[in-house]
């Protein structure tokens, strides 16, 4: 077995572009509305020529599609409504081919109420083999009619659900911090441990470069399930205040998993297989405890996602989370948008302060700016991958694609605009199908017109074939950016910051061999001066020499 505390110096994941797709919005070969895995293989060229070097897969797995595959029915096979396990293999095959790794989603935290562990459960007596499985809690009161805590639903209303006696009477309750039909697995029982270190070795046998962990801050409860705090702020408070999230024992979780992918690690080749944590957890050095030398390899910086578009906001977020992961030997991990969020080319044309979360965003809501979104959102994207370590892409965001804020209650299918009773519309905006050709049904994602989520209009003028080879578009400009992000060694270089004025956003990251790439980011209203250099790069157009508000350029200094 090879020593999982050392790392590669120049292993591949430490500057990776990596790029998710979200499979039923990618590409549908067989015109039923939904994407499917050979959809994903027929479009992979796509990412080849964009520049990325792996693609996230979301889950694929048989599952009843409560919350859009992320309730596992069966976590080694492929739900039909994507294909079969032939498809996966020559989606990897392609992938490979193409020189792009294949991530795929794990859901640790929970299953399917549909999984055959959890029927058993509900058909076994309390205390049994088949309940420990899970976190199944007498109730409170006399007659246990109370749930057995406070805990809160992350898609609202209560964790926990009442079960039924065979004999009709009220019996159990079992804990789900999401979707009823995704009940919490106990993982303090051996034998879900080893059915986690069974499921990762299946895709791992299969090919699979590494895997991304939903909930990774979520698998361990506080012992005993006490009371939530009340007045716990999910924005300013530690994670690890709340019972249910970032309790030590995860991390005996990973480090267990991270021996096991080490096993597969082939010695003196850049060829990891990673673990990669969906964690959302302040502050900043409690995140990095995952990626320990021991542990995760990348953990998603959300606090970088939810910073303010203010200088000052980014440049405290990007030094501090730099910082953090120093401190463990880490690279960051960036990201801007993914399929929980609104994309950022609609969530940066809204204004905030202090960071947050923005919700969903629905047609009774002020609607954003879509010029000064995008305007921001390539701005963005171009400090983003000019910072050192790794960057994840969120499918469609290389086109420019906003938010779909206007979509029709009838149409929405995430649980969260059902168990909130449409307070919260949930995320369903971010996850329409990407359009690939102007000029066919549904802008190209099949040929049928079938769309399982409505496209808005706007889509089709921002598809491949309106933006390929045309100066200035969005598509034309990511690939620039990551063209001269691996030229240059950009994920490997030292972040070096620079003193332009309070509403500038400067820095210059030196690389290997003493490169340099100067970075300017304005965030005032007025036009600032760039400095003397070749200009590699630039979110808008010039004013001038000038940089006009909301833009970035790249600069090699002359």
């Amino acid at each position: 077995m090879v020593d999982s505390t050392r790392t590669l110096p120049d292993a591949w994941w430490r500057d990776a572009v990596i790029y998710q797709v979200y499979p039923r919005s990618w590409a549908d070969s067989d015109g039923d509305g939904i994407g499917d895995l050979p959809g994903i293989t027929s479009r992979l060229e796509h990412l080849a020529e964009l520049g990325v070097d792996a693609v996230w897969m979301s889950p694929f797995y048989t599952s009843p599609q409560n919350d859009a595959g992320y309730d596992v029915a069966d976590y080694r096979d492929i739900d039909p409504l994507f294909g079969t396990l032939a498809d996966f293999d020559a989606l990897v095959e392609r992938a490979h081919a193409l020189e792009l790794r294949v991530i795929v989603d794990l859901v640790p935290n929970h299953s399917s109420s549909e999984h055959e562990w959890f029927k058993a459960a509900l058909a076994a007596e309390p205390g049994s083999r088949e309940r420990a499985r899970y976190l199944f809690r007498d109730g409170r009161g006399d007659g246990g009619e109370l749930p057995p805590n406070n805990w809160q639903s992350n898609f609202g209303g209560s964790a926990w659900t009442r079960t039924q006696n065979p004999d009709g009477t009220p019996g159990q309750w079992y804990l789900h911090l999401f979707d009823p039909t995704q009940p919490d697995f106990d993982w303090n029982n051996p034998e879900v441990q080893e059915e986690f270190r069974s499921i990762l070795r299946f895709w791992l046998d299969r090919g699979v470069d590494g895997f991304r962990i939903d909930v990774a801050h979520g698998l361990h409860k506080e012992p005993g399930l006490p009371d939530a705090p009340s007045d716990y702020d999910i924005a300013t408070q530690a994670t690890s205040l709340q019972p249910m999230w970032d309790k030590p024992e995860v991390h005996e979780v990973y480090r267990d998993w991270r021996r096991l992918v080490d096993e597969y690690r082939v010695e003196g080749e850049d060829a990891d297989r990673i673990l990669v944590a969906e964690a959302w957890v302040i502050p900043e050095e409690s995140l990095a405890k995952y990626v320990r030398p021991d542990e995760l390899h990348q953990s998603f910086n959300f606090g970088y996602l939810m910073t303010p578009w203010k200088a000052k906001h980014q440049r405290e977020s990007i030094t501090n989370a730099l910082a953090a992961t120093a401190a463990v030997g880490a690279p960051q991990t960036w990201v801007l948008s993914n399929h929980d969020v609104p994309r950022h080319a609609s969530r940066l044309a809204i204004d905030i302060d202090q960071p947050t979360r923005v919700l969903g965003i629905g047609p009774d809501h002020p609607q954003p700016d879509s010029e000064l979104g995008l305007r921001r959102a390539r701005a963005a994207t171009a400090v983003m991958l000019a910072l050192p370590g790794s960057a994840y892409l969120y499918q469609g965001e290389e086109l420019g694609l906003p938010e779909a804020t206007t979509l029709p209650d009838e149409v929405r299918q995430d649980p969260t605009f059902v168990r909130t009773n449409g307070e919260d519309v949930g995320r369903d905006g971010c996850r329409v199908p990407v359009p690939w050709h102007a000029d066919q049904p549904a802008f190209g994602f099949n040929t049928t017109g079938e769309s399982w989520l409505p496209q808005p209009e706007v889509y089709g003028d921002l598809a491949p074939n309106r933006q390929e080879g045309v100066a200035g578009s969005t598509l034309e400009l990511y690939k620039r950016l990551l063209t001269v992000r691996r030229k240059l060694g950009l994920g490997r270089g030292e972040l070096h910051w620079q003193e332009l004025g309070e509403d500038v956003l400067a820095f210059t990251n030196v690389t290997t061999g003493g490169r340099r790439l100067q970075v300017i980011t304005n965030f005032g209203s007025d036009p600032v001066d760039l400095p003397h250099g070749e200009l590699v790069a630039v979110s808008g157009t010039l004013d001038e020499h000038r940089l006009p508000t909301d833009t970035t350029a790249w600069i090699i200094p002359g």
